[in-house]
């Protein structure tokens, strides 16, 4: 009997008891290839030996100290990697321990970037439906998971608004191009600057490439230049979260480089220290450091473990394995291998509607027919029906309800490490192809 509050009250997860590259090892031996990084965020697998030295090396020189106090020399050298070279004109990091604490740091940093420079109004928040910011109140009221938000709707506070998914499988109309897609997109933010009235947005806030709650969505080209032009119109923040997709994850360090842009705050996590520690950052648009310094000279933010030592020493060997060792790179072919395995085992299956995603970053979505894109009846669970026909066959993958409207539509996530063989990315379709086929049969017997 467990004494642990599990995700499910009901059944108990297996133990892990050894991970090692790609492979997790549960309690009896059973072997499971770990295609999906937990939730994206084992980019370079288990155990890699180059981190495990890092962090045990840092443990025996400072292990704790605190952010009001001191700094720490691999938070410095983190922060230096990152963005000492200033890209997109991001100059300055701020390292908390989750993706969550991530976004609100990210909310209050640009509330306060307004109170500094006068303009007391900008009190309000733009993101998207079916989007995911995260789980605390403030990250969980950004986001659009309708299933997530519902139990806590009375919590979460009015300051924030959505507009529609960049999703162009559910929302590109038929005959419409994919510019004049993300015309119309952008043309809605417009009006909800309006609506709002423009001098009280403080930023707009989105996922390059949306994670858990859509599978994987690419925005339509021209989608995140458009809006980047809305908020410099407006005067507002662009505020992009990577928690899931950044970091390497969709070939390139960063997944805003693939649109053309840059935000005024980036959001970094999963990817950032790869699970060897709990990691999350902010790396944020020189403008707003400058605003900061000459105006009340703090950042009025804090936890007891921003820019902890070990986790910064595990991320910054994170990042310097994926530099020296030209991981973006293999995420780009080992993405296209992905993607190709994914399109032959089942691009004609029936009840396959869409594949997916960038890089190593890629779902499926199924549907009952489709010609309509008509989705599953939720009750049937049908992504945790092929989760569990996955694990039993040896393979985790993520998977995701909600998709079509935020009640019924179901996809499975693929998030697999940048470190992954050939032979692996192929066992990964191949076990999945199987596990879909396995589910979807025992769906039609129900």
């Amino acid at each position: 009997m467990t004494r642990i509050l599990h995700r499910s009250s009901r059944t108990e997860p297996p133990l892990a008891v050894r991970a090692e590259g790609s492979w997790i090892t549960q309690t009896g031996g059973h072997r499971v290839l770990d295609a999906s990084g937990g939730a994206a965020v084992s980019c370079l697998g288990h155990g890699h030996p180059r981190v495990v030295e890092a962090i045990r090396r840092q443990v025996g020189q400072v292990d704790y100290v605190h952010s009001g106090f001191f700094s720490s020399e691999p938070a410095e050298a983190l922060a230096e990697m990152l963005v000492g070279h200033e890209p997109g004109g991001l100059a300055g990091a701020y390292f908390v321990s989750s993706g969550s604490e991530a976004i609100e740091a990210a909310l209050k940093l640009a509330r306060q970037y307004f109170l500094e420079v006068g303009q007391e109004r900008r009190q309000r928040f733009i993101a998207r439906r079916q989007s995911y910011h995260g789980n605390t109140l403030g990250a969980l009221a950004a986001g659009g998971n309708a299933l997530r938000r519902a139990p806590y709707a009375p919590l979460l506070a009015a300051a924030f608004s959505h507009v529609s998914p960049a999703h162009a499988y559910r929302g590109q109309q038929e005959g419409e191009s994919e510019e004049a897609f993300a015309r119309r997109l952008a043309a809605e933010l417009e009006a909800e600057f309006q609506r709002l009235g423009p001098d009280t947005v403080a930023a707009f806030v989105a996922e390059p490439v949306v994670g858990a709650t859509l599978g994987c969505v690419p925005a339509p080209a021209g989608y995140f230049r458009a809006v980047r032009e809305v908020c410099d119109r407006h005067g507002a923040l662009l505020i992009l979260d990577e928690v899931m997709c950044g970091m390497g994850r969709t070939g390139t360090l960063h997944a805003w480089e693939q649109e053309g842009i840059a935000p005024d705050i980036q959001v970094v996590a999963k990817g950032l220290g790869g699970g060897f520690q709990p990691i999350g950052a902010l790396l944020i648009q020189g403008k707003i450091l400058v605003a900061i310094r000459d105006g009340s000279g703090s950042f009025k933010h804090g936890h007891t473990y921003v820019a902890h030592p070990v986790a910064c020493a595990a991320a910054l060997e994170v990042q310097r394995v994926i530099r020296e060792e030209g991981l973006l790179g293999q995420v780009q072919a080992l993405g296209q291998r992905l993607r190709q395995g994914l399109e032959a085992r089942l691009g004609q299956h029936p009840h396959v509607g869409d594949i997916r995603g960038r890089g190593l970053f890629h779902a499926i979505e199924l549907v009952s027919d489709r010609e309509s894109k008509a989705p599953f009846d939720p009750a049937l669970q049908l992504n945790l029906r092929i989760r569990e026909a996955a694990l039993a066959a040896g393979l985790a993958c993520y998977p995701g309800g909600g998709t079509a409207d935020g009640r019924a539509g179901d996809h499975i996530l693929l998030a697999p490490p940048y470190t992954a063989t050939d032979e692996e990315i192929d066992l990964i379709v191949e076990r999945l192809g199987a596990a879909v086929e396995l589910a979807l049969a025992g769906v039609a017997q129900a």
